[in-house]
């Protein structure tokens, strides 16, 4: 029999721990007429809530459903890389308990695979019931990277995937501390099917996610998968150098020829403001590198692990 592990990440998700289980067992009559057996991995990723309690009542009433719990709150990447881990299936999904990844796609997702696809991916045609503002800025978002790195990020793209085991194994073997693993999906390669289907809201509870998380996810996508703005600062740098060659010059000949004086201090204030303020720039987008290379190599793990089901 092939097994389908569902890895759900979990976050005080208390409310909905309950609703996604009796989503994702109306499944069972496509599980047994394809010869499918089934286990849920919840991670719950340092909840505060009873998320944890929750698993444990549906742990005793289905065999299948398990727990991974965190000592602390460690983020939705690294609970989706401890559920890979631990899964048994020959086919993993990724799954958001809140039901905006809603478990009905999971026959279609398998007829893909079925067809000789590696993964079969989820993305978004709508962001409706989303901030507008957030929305702008998520597909700038996906404009800048897709510009600045050679690893494509689908629009839209959800965690929300099924993926063969080859595929499971090779993301499991990428190990680096500072995860992005919409690139790392897409990075690793395979052939992939991507299913659009429209934003779904949420059950219950509110969202995890706000405008700075959002940004600092988005940067961390940006360094990790792109080095365009080391170059940036170094074309900067060297054009500003150039700037000031012809200034310099600029500044001999009217003094020569014309007998203009310098000017005020102003126009100098305003200068060094200037460049100021890009040499800041620069060292910040230089810090962004350092920083996560900082966290690499101290080898730190990637979870803690509090308690397993």
């Amino acid at each position: 029999m092939k097994l389908i592990s569902a890895v759900v990440p979990c976050y005080n998700e208390e409310e909905n721990v309950r609703y996604f289980y009796d989503e994702f067992i109306r499944n069972r009559p496509f599980f047994e007429e394809n010869g499918l057996g089934y286990e849920l991995i919840y991670v719950d990723d340092g909840s505060l809530d009873g998320t944890a309690a929750e698993v444990k009542k549906l742990a005793a009433e289905d065999g299948a459903v398990h727990l991974i719990s965190f000592s602390r709150n460690f983020g939705k990447e690294a609970a989706m890389y401890a559920g890979m881990q631990s899964s048994k299936g020959d086919y993993v999904a990724i799954m958001d308990a809140d039901l905006q990844d809603p478990p009905s796609l999971l026959p279609e997702l398998y007829g893909y695979l079925m067809e000789g696809y590696d993964t079969a991916a989820t993305r978004r045609t709508t962001r409706t019931g989303e901030p507008k503002l957030r929305s702008w800025f998520a597909r700038r978002f996906y404009r800048l990277i897709n510009r600045w790195s050679q690893t494509e990020i689908v629009d839209g793209a959800r965690d929300y995937r099924l993926m063969s085991r080859q595929v499971v194994d090779a993301i499991l073997s990428m190990t680096e501390y500072c995860r992005f693993s919409k690139g790392i999906f897409s990075w690793v390669g395979f052939r992939t099917k991507w299913v659009e289907y429209e934003n779904i809201e949420r059950v219950k509870g509110q969202t995890k996610w706000n405008f700075w998380s959002l940004f600092k996810y988005a940067v961390d996508g940006i360094v990790g998968f792109s080095a365009a703005p080391l170059r940036i600062a170094s074309v900067t740098g060297v054009l500003f150098c150039a700037a000031s060659v012809l200034m310099i010059l600029l500044t001999i000949v009217r003094k020569l020829v014309f007998g203009d004086p310098t000017s005020g201090w102003p126009s100098l204030v305003c200068i060094i403001l200037l460049v100021s303020g890009v040499q800041m720039l620069c060292l910040g987008a230089v810090g962004q590198y350092l920083e996560k290379t900082y966290l690499e190599v101290k080898h730190r793990p990637i979870y803690i692990v509090k308690e397993t089901l």
